[in-house]
Parts: structure tokens; sequence; C-alpha cells
């Protein structure tokens, strides 16, 4: 067996044991707050969360995705000057969060934010020190390590916010906890790799590299900032605030099957494409398209599985107050398979440094949403507005299989009978439940209200 095929496997099996202990731990604490505090607070949270994920986006050069691609990534001049842009970039974000608090509390109409955007962007500027040992454990697909550490990062977190929510039932609770963590993480990071001393280096011909990267990754990642948090941007102004907690929730679930994806793309797949890179074409989709059939095996598996039966895990595990979760998870769920088929040939593109393709498809979810998401909500209110939101990937994935032609690499055959084969699936388990007589459920005040 080649050494890149055992590091694929042991990076996959990882990847799955993280993964399903922090979905647990997830899980477990989220029901815990869900019984301490209100909708409102999750949406709050949410509303806040979105705009510092989007400063984020906004100031993406692709740092991280640079030193794991470049072949001169675990070069001492070429990590620290990330690191060093790194650190400008998180202390522009904070700075970025104090100026637009005050208009977004106006916009929104609620006064809370405009002191909880700029504490919780605190964050950006605690995470900009955090330790280049990241991506250089991932460059190496030691996928045991930065598991074992995110997992770590992730208890310490819930334990804090479930003990503060306990004694403070608060937003503040959650924003402490968090900062606090964050802390944690940042210095560990410097633990993992001792040998890795970051200091501020301001290298010209590594900056050139990482520009050279990284430009079509900001364009990217600022485009996909509109396009991928628009529906809470405008639930949160269309809707009641508890509205977008709620769909938080459900959408919190019905994304797991992109979430699992990611985790084997980013862990896995992306660092392994790029030292295959050198290969032909019809060499490499060769090995992708044998390898893609497993994890569109797994997608398949977990979208029938959340779209089937999303609703009762939601009856049975929330409260009356979260029931409209229920029939919103079942449609986001079967939603997510366009971008499912996307993401698993996206880290492909990055792979083999082909990162714009992913920037137009971006573009033109952003416009599809623009566009679709207030009109179809005027028509047909919330029903309407989840399902613009569950089938906003298809312009996306339409724009990454473009860009897998140009490049030789497209996988519309397999998508194909892939799809067919999951329609196929959930139309027999939805017959089943219906003979059996566990009907569907529906919106509480109807299907156009």
């Amino acid at each position: 067996m080649s050494s890149l095929k055992q590091l694929a496997i042991r990076g996959t099996i990882w990847t799955f044991i993280g993964y399903g202990s922090s979905q647990v731990l997830r899980l477990g604490s989220n029901l815990i707050l869900t019984r301490l505090l209100v909708p409102e607070v999750f949406g709050l949270m949410a509303l806040v969360n979105t705009f510092i994920m989007g400063l984020s986006l906004f100031s993406d050069v692709g740092i991280n995705p640079s030193i794991i691609q470049n072949p001169r990534g675990e070069k001492p001049e070429f990590y620290n000057t990330a690191w060093t842009l790194q650190v400008i970039r998180g202390i522009g974000i904070w700075i970025t969060c104090i100026i637009i608090a005050y208009p977004v509390s106006v916009f929104y109409d609620t006064p809370e934010l405009k002191w909880l955007i700029p504490a919780l962007g605190l964050n950006s500027i605690i995470s900009g020190f955090q330790s280049t040992s990241l991506p250089l454990i991932k460059k190496k697909v030691k996928v045991s390590i930065s598991t074992s550490f995110m997992l770590g990062v992730q208890l310490i977190y819930l334990g804090l916010i479930i003990l503060l929510v306990w004694f403070y039932r608060s937003i503040w609770s959650l924003v402490i906890a968090s900062i606090i963590s964050q802390i944690v993480s940042t210095i560990v990071s410097h633990k993992l790799m001792p040998e890795i001393k970051n200091r501020f280096t301001w290298n010209q011909e590594s900056l050139k590299e990482l520009f050279s990267f990284g430009k079509w990754i900001f364009v990217s990642t600022a485009i996909s900032f509109f396009a991928m948090q628009c529906d809470r941007l405008l639930l949160g102004r269309l809707f009641p605030i508890e509205i977008l907690g709620i769909y938080t929730i459900a959408f919190t679930f019905a994304d797991i099957p992109i979430q699992v994806i990611n985790r084997i793309n980013g862990s896995v797949v992306f660092p392994l494409v790029s030292q295959l890179s050198d290969l032909s074409r019809q060499e490499l989709r060769k090995k992708i398209i044998d390898k893609r059939k497993l994890i569109l095996i797994l997608g398949i598996t977990l979208v029938v599985l959340l779209t089937c039966f999303g609703d009762l895990l939601v009856l049975n595990l929330y409260d009356e107050r979260y029931k409209d979760g229920a029939w919103m998870l079942q449609i986001l769920a079967l939603g997510i398979w366009p971008n499912l088929l996307s993401i698993t040939m996206r880290s492909v593109q990055l792979g083999i440094g082909k990162p714009m393709y992913g920037a137009y498809g971006y573009l033109l979810k952003f416009i599809y949403m623009v566009i679709m998401l207030p009109f179809i909500t005027n028509i047909m209110g919330l029903f309407g507005a989840i399902l613009v939101i569950a089938f906003n990937d298809i312009p996306f994935y339409l724009a990454v299989q473009y860009g897998l032609w140009k490049e030789q690499l497209l996988t519309v055959k397999q998508d194909f009978w892939a799809t067919l084969f999951l329609v196929f699936l959930i139309s027999i388990i939805l017959f089943i439940r219906y003979y059996l007589g566990l009907n569907l459920t529906l919106p509480s005040n109807g299907f156009f209200d």
C-alpha cells in the first residue's frame, strides 16, 4: 500500500473520530443550552457571528491554504511572513468590528449588538497570534494531532459555556466562554510543534507567492460571505429574531453532511491532491473519480437520513418552541445535495491551484439569493424563504462543473447517477414512512403563512 494511500486512510478515520466526537459534544451542549436560554439568544448570537465571520472572509487571503499548497510552506521565511499577515489581519478585523457595531445595531433595531460585536470580535486579535503549526500539521496530513487539538479546545469551550450559563442566563456567558477558549487555543497551538518559532517577518518573495495564490481565495471568500450568509442576514431582518434562532438549530443539523465532507476534504483530500498536482489530468481524474465514490456514498447516507427522519430528531430532542425547526431541517437537508457534490471537487480545484472557479460560483449564488429570497418570501412567507435557501447551491454547482470541464476533470456522469440513486432511496423510504402512518411534519401555520 502506498504511503499516500495510508495517509488518506488514516486521515479519513481520524476525521470521522474527530467529527463524530465533536458532534456528540455539540449536540449535548446544545440540548442543555436550549433548555436554559430562549430562542432569541441563539438568533442574536447567530447574527453577531455572521458579521464577524463576514469580516474574516472579507480579509481572507488564503494564508493557511497557501502554507499547505505551496512547496515552500515549511520554510521559516514563508510561514513567518504568513503569520505576520495573520496578526495584522486579526487586528484589522477587530477595529472594523468597532466601526460597524453601532450602524448594525440600528439596522436590526437591536441595541445589544453595539457591544456584542466588538466584544466577540476580540477573538480575531487572539486567533491572529495562533501558531502556523496548525496548517503545517495539515500539510503533513497528521490528522490525529489536529483532531485532538480541536476536540480539546471544543471541550474547554463547551464546558465553560454550560458552567457560565448555568449561573448567568445571559448571552454574555457565551461571549466570555468563547474568548477564554480562544486564548487557550492560541497558547496551546504554539506547543504542537515546538520547533516552529513564529516571529514577525516580511519576506518579499513569500508575500508575492502568498498573494498570487491568495488573491482568488480573497475574491472567493469575500463573495462567499454574501452568498453563504445571506440567509441569516435577511432572515434576521425579514422575520422576528426567534425565527432566526430556530432556523439556526435546523441548519446546524442539516449542515452535518457538508461538515463531514469538508473535514475530509480539508484534512485529507486537499493536502494529498496538492502532492499529486503534477499528474496528467486524465490520471488525476481517474484517481479522484474512483475515491470519490466512497465520499458520495457517505453523503447520500447522511442526506437520506436527515431528509426522511430529521423532523423526528428535532421534535424529540427540543421543546415546543423549536417545533418549526422540524420541517425546516428536512427541506434544508435535501437542499444541501448540490453543495455536497460541489465541495467534493472544490478541494481538488484548490489542490491543483485553481481556486477561481469557486469565486465564480459564490458570485452566482449571491445573485440568486439577492433576487429570489426577498421575492419568494413576499409571496410564500417563511416556507418560501426556506425553499429558496435550501436550493441556493445549484448556481454554485454549475460554476464548479464549468471549472472541472475547463481542467478536464468533469464529474457530471458520476453526479447524475449518484443523484438518481439519492432520489430513489428518499422516495422509497418516504413511501414506507407514509404507509406506516408516520406523516411528515408541516409548517405550524400552513405552507404560505
